[in-house]
Protein backbone atom coordinates (compact mmCIF):
# COMPACT_ATOMS: atom_id res chain seq x y z
CA UNK A 1 0.00 0.00 0.00
CA UNK A 2 1.99 3.00 -1.23
CA UNK A 3 -0.85 5.47 -1.71
CA UNK A 4 -1.75 6.25 1.90
CA UNK A 5 0.04 8.34 4.54
CA UNK A 6 2.32 7.11 7.28
CA UNK A 7 1.48 8.84 10.54
CA UNK A 8 3.82 10.14 13.20
CA UNK A 9 2.03 11.57 16.23
CA UNK A 10 3.69 14.34 18.17
CA UNK A 11 2.82 14.10 21.87
CA UNK A 12 2.80 17.49 23.55
CA UNK A 13 2.04 17.63 27.26
CA UNK A 14 0.49 20.86 28.45
CA UNK A 15 0.52 22.39 31.92
CA UNK A 16 -1.27 25.22 33.66
CA UNK A 17 1.15 27.49 35.52
CA UNK A 18 -0.58 27.05 38.90
CA UNK A 19 0.13 23.29 38.76
CA UNK A 20 3.56 21.63 39.01
CA UNK A 21 4.99 21.38 35.50
CA UNK A 22 6.80 18.22 36.60
CA UNK A 23 3.41 16.53 36.91
CA UNK A 24 2.76 16.91 33.17
CA UNK A 25 6.35 16.06 32.26
CA UNK A 26 6.39 12.82 34.27
CA UNK A 27 2.96 11.79 33.02
CA UNK A 28 4.05 12.44 29.45
CA UNK A 29 7.11 10.25 29.94
CA UNK A 30 4.93 7.49 31.36
CA UNK A 31 2.57 7.78 28.38
CA UNK A 32 5.42 7.54 25.87
CA UNK A 33 6.85 4.54 27.74
CA UNK A 34 3.45 2.83 27.75
CA UNK A 35 2.92 3.43 24.03
CA UNK A 36 6.40 2.16 23.15
CA UNK A 37 5.75 -1.01 25.13
CA UNK A 38 2.32 -1.74 23.61
CA UNK A 39 2.80 -0.45 20.07
CA UNK A 40 5.63 1.02 17.99
CA UNK A 41 7.74 3.90 19.21
CA UNK A 42 8.25 4.86 15.55
CA UNK A 43 4.61 6.03 15.43
CA UNK A 44 5.11 8.72 18.07
CA UNK A 45 7.41 11.60 18.94
CA UNK A 46 7.81 12.99 22.45
CA UNK A 47 8.02 16.77 22.36
CA UNK A 48 10.44 17.83 25.11
CA UNK A 49 8.80 21.23 25.52
CA UNK A 50 6.13 21.43 28.22
CA UNK A 51 3.72 24.26 27.50
CA UNK A 52 2.57 26.47 30.34
CA UNK A 53 0.37 29.53 29.99
CA UNK A 54 2.71 31.18 27.52
CA UNK A 55 1.74 31.34 23.87
CA UNK A 56 5.48 31.58 23.13
CA UNK A 57 5.96 28.09 24.50
CA UNK A 58 3.10 26.98 22.27
CA UNK A 59 4.96 28.35 19.24
CA UNK A 60 8.15 26.56 20.28
CA UNK A 61 6.32 23.26 20.67
CA UNK A 62 4.67 23.71 17.28
CA UNK A 63 8.05 24.34 15.67
CA UNK A 64 9.52 21.29 17.41
CA UNK A 65 6.88 18.76 16.34
CA UNK A 66 6.88 20.15 12.80
CA UNK A 67 10.66 19.86 12.57
CA UNK A 68 10.40 16.28 13.87
CA UNK A 69 8.18 15.39 10.88
CA UNK A 70 4.97 14.91 12.84
CA UNK A 71 1.80 15.00 10.72
CA UNK A 72 -0.58 14.34 13.61
CA UNK A 73 -0.72 15.76 17.12
CA UNK A 74 -1.81 14.57 20.54
CA UNK A 75 -2.40 17.38 23.03
CA UNK A 76 -2.01 15.64 26.38
CA UNK A 77 -3.36 17.31 29.49
CA UNK A 78 -1.00 16.13 32.20
CA UNK A 79 -2.80 18.52 34.51
CA UNK A 80 -5.61 21.06 34.16
CA UNK A 81 -3.85 22.62 31.17
CA UNK A 82 -3.73 26.11 29.66
CA UNK A 83 -7.00 26.34 27.75
CA UNK A 84 -5.84 29.15 25.44
CA UNK A 85 -2.36 27.92 24.55
CA UNK A 86 -3.40 24.30 24.08
CA UNK A 87 -6.24 25.17 21.72
CA UNK A 88 -4.08 27.59 19.77
CA UNK A 89 -1.61 24.74 19.33
CA UNK A 90 -4.40 22.70 17.77
CA UNK A 91 -5.46 25.63 15.63
CA UNK A 92 -2.04 26.22 14.10
CA UNK A 93 -0.94 22.61 13.68
CA UNK A 94 -1.23 21.47 10.06
CA UNK A 95 -2.69 18.03 10.56
CA UNK A 96 -5.14 15.95 12.57
CA UNK A 97 -5.26 16.73 16.30
CA UNK A 98 -6.53 14.77 19.29
CA UNK A 99 -6.93 15.66 22.97
CA UNK A 100 -6.71 13.31 25.92
CA UNK A 101 -6.03 13.77 29.60
CA UNK A 102 -4.32 12.10 32.55
CA UNK A 103 -6.30 10.36 35.27
CA UNK A 104 -5.15 10.63 38.87
CA UNK A 105 -2.76 7.85 39.83
CA UNK A 106 -3.33 7.08 43.51
CA UNK A 107 -5.27 8.21 46.58
CA UNK A 108 -2.07 9.13 48.44
CA UNK A 109 -1.22 11.66 45.69
CA UNK A 110 -4.41 13.73 45.76
CA UNK A 111 -2.85 16.72 47.51
CA UNK A 112 0.43 17.81 45.97
CA UNK A 113 0.13 15.72 42.79
CA UNK A 114 -3.53 16.14 41.90
CA UNK A 115 -3.71 17.24 38.26
CA UNK A 116 -7.41 18.02 37.67
CA UNK A 117 -7.12 17.15 33.96
CA UNK A 118 -10.64 15.70 34.20
CA UNK A 119 -11.79 19.26 34.76
CA UNK A 120 -9.35 20.73 32.24
CA UNK A 121 -10.78 18.64 29.38
CA UNK A 122 -14.07 20.49 29.77
CA UNK A 123 -12.40 23.87 29.32
CA UNK A 124 -10.33 22.55 26.43
CA UNK A 125 -13.45 21.33 24.62
CA UNK A 126 -15.21 24.64 25.26
CA UNK A 127 -12.29 26.61 23.81
CA UNK A 128 -12.13 24.32 20.77
CA UNK A 129 -15.78 25.13 20.10
CA UNK A 130 -15.19 28.85 20.63
CA UNK A 131 -12.46 28.87 18.01
CA UNK A 132 -14.15 26.44 15.56
CA UNK A 133 -11.21 24.06 15.81
CA UNK A 134 -11.60 20.43 14.77
CA UNK A 135 -10.13 17.84 17.08
CA UNK A 136 -10.67 14.18 17.88
CA UNK A 137 -11.71 13.57 21.48
CA UNK A 138 -12.04 9.88 22.45
CA UNK A 139 -15.32 8.55 23.88
CA UNK A 140 -13.86 8.70 27.38
CA UNK A 141 -10.75 10.87 27.01
CA UNK A 142 -9.26 10.56 30.52
CA UNK A 143 -7.11 7.62 31.54
CA UNK A 144 -3.84 6.28 32.87
CA UNK A 145 -0.73 6.01 30.70
CA UNK A 146 -1.73 2.71 29.07
CA UNK A 147 -5.31 3.79 28.49
CA UNK A 148 -4.17 7.02 26.84
CA UNK A 149 -1.71 5.00 24.75
CA UNK A 150 -4.68 3.01 23.45
CA UNK A 151 -6.48 6.27 22.65
CA UNK A 152 -3.53 7.48 20.58
CA UNK A 153 -3.37 4.16 18.75
CA UNK A 154 -7.10 4.42 17.98
CA UNK A 155 -6.38 7.90 16.61
CA UNK A 156 -3.92 6.63 13.95
CA UNK A 157 -6.52 5.50 11.35
CA UNK A 158 -8.43 8.75 11.82
CA UNK A 159 -5.24 10.77 11.35
CA UNK A 160 -4.33 8.76 8.23
CA UNK A 161 -7.69 9.58 6.65
CA UNK A 162 -7.49 13.28 7.52
CA UNK A 163 -3.90 13.55 6.30
CA UNK A 164 -4.73 11.60 3.17
CA UNK A 165 -7.68 13.78 2.20
CA UNK A 166 -5.77 17.04 2.47
CA UNK A 167 -3.18 15.61 0.08
CA UNK A 168 -5.56 13.78 -2.27
CA UNK A 169 -6.32 14.37 -5.93
CA UNK A 170 -9.24 12.59 -7.52
CA UNK A 171 -8.83 12.06 -11.25
CA UNK A 172 -12.08 11.43 -13.07
CA UNK A 173 -12.86 10.41 -16.63
CA UNK A 174 -16.40 11.23 -17.60
CA UNK A 175 -19.08 12.18 -18.07
CA UNK A 176 -21.14 9.84 -15.95
CA UNK A 177 -23.25 7.28 -17.82
CA UNK A 178 -26.81 8.28 -18.70
CA UNK A 179 -29.41 7.34 -16.07
CA UNK A 180 -26.74 7.32 -13.39
CA UNK A 181 -27.70 10.60 -11.77
CA UNK A 182 -27.14 8.89 -8.43
CA UNK A 183 -23.41 9.04 -9.07
CA UNK A 184 -23.60 12.73 -9.92
CA UNK A 185 -23.10 14.98 -6.89
CA UNK A 186 -21.78 18.54 -6.45
CA UNK A 187 -18.01 18.65 -6.13
CA UNK A 188 -18.04 21.71 -3.86
CA UNK A 189 -17.73 19.48 -0.80
CA UNK A 190 -14.53 17.99 -2.16
CA UNK A 191 -12.88 21.40 -1.95
CA UNK A 192 -14.35 21.92 1.52
CA UNK A 193 -12.59 18.70 2.55
CA UNK A 194 -9.31 19.86 1.01
CA UNK A 195 -9.50 17.39 -1.88
CA UNK A 196 -8.42 18.42 -5.38
CA UNK A 197 -10.20 17.06 -8.44
CA UNK A 198 -9.17 16.86 -12.08
CA UNK A 199 -12.07 16.09 -14.41
CA UNK A 200 -11.23 14.73 -17.85
CA UNK A 201 -13.09 13.54 -20.89
CA UNK A 202 -12.98 9.84 -21.77
CA UNK A 203 -11.70 11.08 -25.14
CA UNK A 204 -8.58 12.36 -23.33
CA UNK A 205 -8.18 8.90 -21.84
CA UNK A 206 -8.69 7.20 -25.20
CA UNK A 207 -6.00 9.38 -26.77
CA UNK A 208 -3.55 8.53 -23.99
CA UNK A 209 -4.39 4.84 -24.32
CA UNK A 210 -3.66 4.84 -28.06
CA UNK A 211 -0.30 6.48 -27.43
CA UNK A 212 0.66 3.47 -25.28
CA UNK A 213 0.01 0.98 -28.10
CA UNK A 214 3.64 -0.06 -28.53
CA UNK A 215 4.76 0.52 -24.95
CA UNK A 216 7.71 -1.79 -24.27
CA UNK A 217 6.45 -2.46 -20.74
CA UNK A 218 3.27 -4.19 -21.92
CA UNK A 219 4.67 -7.78 -22.01
CA UNK A 220 5.93 -7.54 -18.41
CA UNK A 221 2.60 -6.21 -17.13
CA UNK A 222 0.69 -8.86 -19.09
CA UNK A 223 2.94 -11.54 -17.62
CA UNK A 224 2.22 -10.22 -14.12
CA UNK A 225 -1.51 -10.39 -14.84
CA UNK A 226 -1.10 -13.94 -16.12
CA UNK A 227 0.70 -14.90 -12.92
CA UNK A 228 -1.98 -13.31 -10.73
CA UNK A 229 -4.88 -14.94 -12.56
CA UNK A 230 -3.40 -18.42 -12.86
CA UNK A 231 -6.12 -20.90 -13.82
CA UNK A 232 -8.65 -18.09 -13.71
CA UNK A 233 -7.24 -16.53 -16.89
CA UNK A 234 -10.09 -17.35 -19.27
CA UNK A 235 -9.39 -14.51 -21.70
CA UNK A 236 -5.61 -14.54 -22.36
CA UNK A 237 -6.10 -12.82 -25.71
CA UNK A 238 -7.11 -9.59 -23.95
CA UNK A 239 -4.16 -9.28 -21.53
CA UNK A 240 -2.02 -7.08 -23.78
CA UNK A 241 -4.80 -4.50 -24.10
CA UNK A 242 -5.48 -4.59 -20.38
CA UNK A 243 -1.77 -4.10 -19.69
CA UNK A 244 -1.77 -1.17 -22.11
CA UNK A 245 -4.68 0.37 -20.22
CA UNK A 246 -3.06 -0.17 -16.81
CA UNK A 247 0.10 1.57 -17.96
CA UNK A 248 -2.01 4.41 -19.35
CA UNK A 249 -3.64 5.01 -15.96
CA UNK A 250 -0.40 4.74 -14.00
CA UNK A 251 1.39 7.14 -16.33
CA UNK A 252 -1.56 9.53 -16.18
CA UNK A 253 -1.34 9.52 -12.38
CA UNK A 254 2.35 10.36 -12.42
CA UNK A 255 1.89 13.11 -15.00
CA UNK A 256 -1.18 14.68 -13.39
CA UNK A 257 -1.01 14.31 -9.63
CA UNK A 258 0.88 17.60 -9.40
CA UNK A 259 1.78 18.60 -5.85
CA UNK A 260 -0.62 16.08 -4.33
CA UNK A 261 0.80 12.96 -2.68
CA UNK A 262 -2.15 10.60 -3.10
CA UNK A 263 -4.52 9.76 -5.95
CA UNK A 264 -7.85 8.04 -6.51
CA UNK A 265 -9.64 7.54 -9.81
CA UNK A 266 -13.30 7.77 -10.78
CA UNK A 267 -13.30 5.81 -14.03
CA UNK A 268 -15.61 5.39 -16.98
CA UNK A 269 -16.55 1.87 -17.99
CA UNK A 270 -19.65 2.13 -20.24
CA UNK A 271 -21.56 2.64 -22.54
CA UNK A 272 -19.03 3.62 -25.23
CA UNK A 273 -15.93 2.38 -23.41
CA UNK A 274 -16.23 -1.24 -24.56
CA UNK A 275 -16.76 -0.55 -28.25
CA UNK A 276 -13.94 2.01 -28.47
CA UNK A 277 -11.31 0.48 -26.20
CA UNK A 278 -12.30 -3.08 -27.08
CA UNK A 279 -12.60 -4.40 -23.50
CA UNK A 280 -14.00 -3.54 -20.07
CA UNK A 281 -11.65 -2.06 -17.44
CA UNK A 282 -12.87 -3.98 -14.38
CA UNK A 283 -9.80 -6.19 -13.90
CA UNK A 284 -7.39 -3.28 -14.26
CA UNK A 285 -9.46 -1.29 -11.77
CA UNK A 286 -9.21 -4.20 -9.33
CA UNK A 287 -5.43 -4.35 -9.69
CA UNK A 288 -4.94 -0.64 -8.98
CA UNK A 289 -7.30 -0.79 -6.02
CA UNK A 290 -5.25 -3.72 -4.77
CA UNK A 291 -2.21 -1.41 -4.74
CA UNK A 292 -4.02 1.17 -2.64
CA UNK A 293 -5.13 3.34 -5.59
CA UNK A 294 -8.93 3.12 -5.46
CA UNK A 295 -10.69 3.15 -8.83
CA UNK A 296 -14.47 3.55 -8.73
CA UNK A 297 -16.87 2.53 -11.46
CA UNK A 298 -19.25 4.72 -13.46
CA UNK A 299 -17.40 7.93 -12.63
CA UNK A 300 -18.53 7.71 -9.01
CA UNK A 301 -16.47 10.52 -7.51
CA UNK A 302 -17.76 10.20 -3.95
CA UNK A 303 -17.48 6.44 -4.29
CA UNK A 304 -13.75 6.59 -4.91
CA UNK A 305 -13.43 9.23 -2.17
CA UNK A 306 -15.11 6.78 0.21
CA UNK A 307 -12.85 3.95 -0.94
CA UNK A 308 -9.76 6.08 -0.31
CA UNK A 309 -10.92 6.87 3.22
CA UNK A 310 -11.39 3.16 3.86
CA UNK A 311 -7.90 2.40 2.54
CA UNK A 312 -6.43 4.97 4.93
CA UNK A 313 -8.40 3.69 7.91
CA UNK A 314 -7.71 -0.02 7.39
CA UNK A 315 -4.40 0.03 5.49
CA UNK A 316 -6.03 -2.70 3.43
CA UNK A 317 -7.73 -3.25 0.09
CA UNK A 318 -11.30 -1.97 -0.28
CA UNK A 319 -13.94 -2.29 -2.97
CA UNK A 320 -17.05 -0.56 -4.31
CA UNK A 321 -20.23 -2.60 -4.73
CA UNK A 322 -23.84 -2.12 -5.66
CA UNK A 323 -26.27 -2.76 -2.83
CA UNK A 324 -27.70 -4.94 -5.48
CA UNK A 325 -30.34 -7.60 -4.94
CA UNK A 326 -32.23 -9.55 -2.34
CA UNK A 327 -31.23 -13.04 -1.31
CA UNK A 328 -33.79 -15.49 -2.76
CA UNK A 329 -36.06 -17.00 -0.14
CA UNK A 330 -35.00 -20.54 -0.97
CA UNK A 331 -31.31 -19.63 -0.61
CA UNK A 332 -32.02 -18.02 2.75
CA UNK A 333 -33.99 -21.06 3.96
CA UNK A 334 -31.36 -23.56 2.79
CA UNK A 335 -28.10 -21.79 3.59
CA UNK A 336 -28.72 -19.09 6.21
CA UNK A 337 -31.81 -19.73 8.34
CA UNK A 338 -31.03 -21.61 11.56
CA UNK A 339 -27.30 -21.48 10.66
CA UNK A 340 -26.64 -17.77 11.20
CA UNK A 341 -28.39 -15.31 13.49
CA UNK A 342 -29.85 -13.16 10.72
CA UNK A 343 -33.38 -12.45 9.54
CA UNK A 344 -34.07 -12.64 5.81
CA UNK A 345 -34.26 -8.83 5.66
CA UNK A 346 -30.81 -8.62 7.28
CA UNK A 347 -29.31 -10.15 4.13
CA UNK A 348 -28.66 -8.86 0.62
CA UNK A 349 -26.21 -9.40 -2.21
CA UNK A 350 -23.43 -6.94 -2.89
CA UNK A 351 -22.31 -6.99 -6.52
CA UNK A 352 -20.28 -5.28 -9.17
CA UNK A 353 -19.20 -6.40 -12.60
CA UNK A 354 -15.67 -7.33 -11.64
CA UNK A 355 -13.76 -4.55 -9.86
CA UNK A 356 -12.88 -6.36 -6.61
CA UNK A 357 -9.23 -7.29 -6.10
CA UNK A 358 -8.40 -10.97 -6.64
CA UNK A 359 -7.09 -11.16 -3.06
CA UNK A 360 -10.61 -10.64 -1.78
CA UNK A 361 -12.28 -13.23 -4.06
CA UNK A 362 -12.65 -16.99 -3.90
CA UNK A 363 -11.22 -18.57 -7.07
CA UNK A 364 -11.28 -15.40 -9.21
CA UNK A 365 -11.83 -15.79 -12.95
CA UNK A 366 -11.22 -13.16 -15.63
CA UNK A 367 -13.88 -13.39 -18.32
CA UNK A 368 -16.51 -11.33 -20.16
CA UNK A 369 -19.15 -9.09 -18.60
CA UNK A 370 -22.49 -10.86 -18.92
CA UNK A 371 -24.78 -7.82 -18.70
CA UNK A 372 -22.90 -5.88 -21.36
CA UNK A 373 -22.65 -8.95 -23.59
CA UNK A 374 -26.42 -9.02 -23.85
CA UNK A 375 -26.30 -6.02 -26.16
CA UNK A 376 -22.72 -6.08 -27.52
CA UNK A 377 -20.34 -8.55 -29.15
CA UNK A 378 -18.77 -10.71 -26.47
CA UNK A 379 -15.24 -9.89 -27.62
CA UNK A 380 -15.56 -6.23 -26.54
CA UNK A 381 -16.90 -7.11 -23.08
CA UNK A 382 -13.89 -9.12 -21.88
CA UNK A 383 -11.88 -7.95 -18.88
CA UNK A 384 -14.10 -8.41 -15.84
CA UNK A 385 -12.99 -10.30 -12.72
CA UNK A 386 -15.58 -12.66 -11.28
CA UNK A 387 -15.77 -14.64 -8.08
CA UNK A 388 -17.56 -14.91 -4.76
CA UNK A 389 -16.20 -12.48 -2.19
CA UNK A 390 -14.21 -14.12 0.59
CA UNK A 391 -16.35 -14.65 3.73
CA UNK A 392 -15.22 -12.30 6.48
CA UNK A 393 -16.17 -9.27 8.58
CA UNK A 394 -16.94 -6.15 6.56
CA UNK A 395 -17.98 -2.55 7.00
CA UNK A 396 -20.34 -1.01 4.44
CA UNK A 397 -20.04 2.78 4.34
CA UNK A 398 -20.19 5.88 2.15
CA UNK A 399 -19.50 9.62 2.29
CA UNK A 400 -21.79 11.56 -0.03
CA UNK A 401 -22.63 15.12 -1.02
CA UNK A 402 -26.35 15.63 -1.46
CA UNK A 403 -27.94 17.53 -4.32
CA UNK A 404 -28.20 20.58 -2.05
CA UNK A 405 -24.51 20.27 -1.13
CA UNK A 406 -24.70 18.75 2.37
CA UNK A 407 -22.29 16.08 3.52
CA UNK A 408 -23.92 12.85 4.69
CA UNK A 409 -22.45 9.47 5.52
CA UNK A 410 -23.41 6.03 6.73
CA UNK A 411 -21.54 3.20 8.42
CA UNK A 412 -22.78 -0.35 9.04
CA UNK A 413 -20.77 -3.35 10.20
CA UNK A 414 -21.62 -6.87 9.09
CA UNK A 415 -20.12 -9.85 7.34
CA UNK A 416 -19.91 -11.73 4.07
CA UNK A 417 -21.46 -15.12 4.71
CA UNK A 418 -19.87 -18.40 3.55
CA UNK A 419 -22.75 -18.97 1.16
CA UNK A 420 -22.31 -19.69 -2.56
CA UNK A 421 -23.92 -16.84 -4.50
CA UNK A 422 -24.80 -18.88 -7.63
CA UNK A 423 -24.41 -15.61 -9.50
CA UNK A 424 -21.83 -13.69 -11.55
CA UNK A 425 -19.49 -10.74 -11.16
CA UNK A 426 -17.67 -9.79 -7.97
CA UNK A 427 -20.44 -10.77 -5.61
CA UNK A 428 -21.18 -11.88 -2.08
CA UNK A 429 -24.01 -12.67 0.30
CA UNK A 430 -23.87 -9.90 2.90
CA UNK A 431 -25.50 -9.80 6.31
CA UNK A 432 -25.96 -6.65 8.40
CA UNK A 433 -28.13 -6.61 11.49
CA UNK A 434 -31.40 -4.72 10.85
CA UNK A 435 -30.41 -4.11 7.23
CA UNK A 436 -34.06 -3.84 6.16
CA UNK A 437 -34.74 -0.88 8.46
CA UNK A 438 -31.35 0.65 7.69
CA UNK A 439 -32.05 0.32 3.96
CA UNK A 440 -35.38 2.13 4.30
CA UNK A 441 -34.67 4.80 6.89
CA UNK A 442 -31.04 5.66 6.14
CA UNK A 443 -30.26 4.75 2.53
CA UNK A 444 -33.63 5.51 0.94
CA UNK A 445 -34.69 8.28 3.30
CA UNK A 446 -31.44 10.21 2.77
CA UNK A 447 -31.16 9.58 -0.97
CA UNK A 448 -27.93 7.59 -0.95
CA UNK A 449 -26.94 6.05 -4.30
CA UNK A 450 -26.70 2.33 -4.92
CA UNK A 451 -22.90 2.22 -4.67
CA UNK A 452 -21.39 1.50 -1.27
CA UNK A 453 -17.76 1.20 -0.26
CA UNK A 454 -16.70 -2.01 1.49
CA UNK A 455 -13.84 -2.35 3.96
CA UNK A 456 -12.87 -5.93 4.78
CA UNK A 457 -12.91 -5.61 8.57
CA UNK A 458 -15.01 -4.13 11.33
CA UNK A 459 -13.80 -0.52 11.31
CA UNK A 460 -17.05 1.33 11.95
CA UNK A 461 -15.69 3.03 15.08
CA UNK A 462 -12.81 4.66 13.20
CA UNK A 463 -14.91 5.57 10.15
CA UNK A 464 -17.57 7.16 12.35
CA UNK A 465 -14.90 9.30 14.02
CA UNK A 466 -13.40 10.26 10.65
CA UNK A 467 -16.78 11.46 9.42
CA UNK A 468 -17.33 13.40 12.67
CA UNK A 469 -13.90 15.01 12.30
CA UNK A 470 -14.71 16.01 8.71
CA UNK A 471 -17.86 17.77 9.88
CA UNK A 472 -20.40 15.41 8.32
CA UNK A 473 -23.82 16.70 9.28
CA UNK A 474 -25.55 13.35 9.63
CA UNK A 475 -24.04 9.87 10.00
CA UNK A 476 -26.47 7.00 9.58
CA UNK A 477 -25.97 3.55 11.03
CA UNK A 478 -27.98 0.36 11.50
CA UNK A 479 -29.89 0.94 14.72
CA UNK A 480 -31.11 -1.96 16.86
CA UNK A 481 -34.81 -2.72 16.63
CA UNK A 482 -35.50 -1.06 19.97
CA UNK A 483 -34.10 2.26 18.72
CA UNK A 484 -36.44 3.74 16.13
CA UNK A 485 -35.37 6.02 13.30
CA UNK A 486 -37.07 9.42 13.29
CA UNK A 487 -38.92 8.52 10.08
CA UNK A 488 -39.85 5.02 11.21
CA UNK A 489 -43.54 4.35 11.75
CA UNK A 490 -43.96 3.48 15.46
CA UNK A 491 -47.16 1.53 14.75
Amino acid sequence: MNNIPEIKVGIVAVSRDCFPESLSVNRRKALVKAYSEKYSEKEIYECPICIVESEIHMVKALEDVTKAGCNALCVYLGNFGPEISETLLAKHFDGAVMFCAAAEEASNRLTGDRGDAFCGMLNASYNLKLRNIKAYIPEYPVGDAYECADMIHDFLPIARAVEGLKNLKIISFGPRPMNFLACNAPIKQLFNLGVEIEENSELDLFEAFNKHKDDKRIPDVAADMEKELGKGNKKPEILAKLAQYELTLLDWIEAHKGYRKYVAIAGKCWPAFQTQFGFVPCYVNSRLTGRGIPVSCEVDIYGCLSEFIGSCVTEDIVTLLDINNTVPKDMYDEDIKNKFNYKHTDTFMGFHCGNTCSKKLCSPVMKNQMIMARALPVEVTNGTLEGDIVPRDITFYRLQSTADNRLLAYVAEGEVLPVATKSFGSVGVFAIKEMGRFYRHVLIENGFPHHGAVAFSHCGKALFEVFKYLGVQEIGYNKPESDKYKTENPF
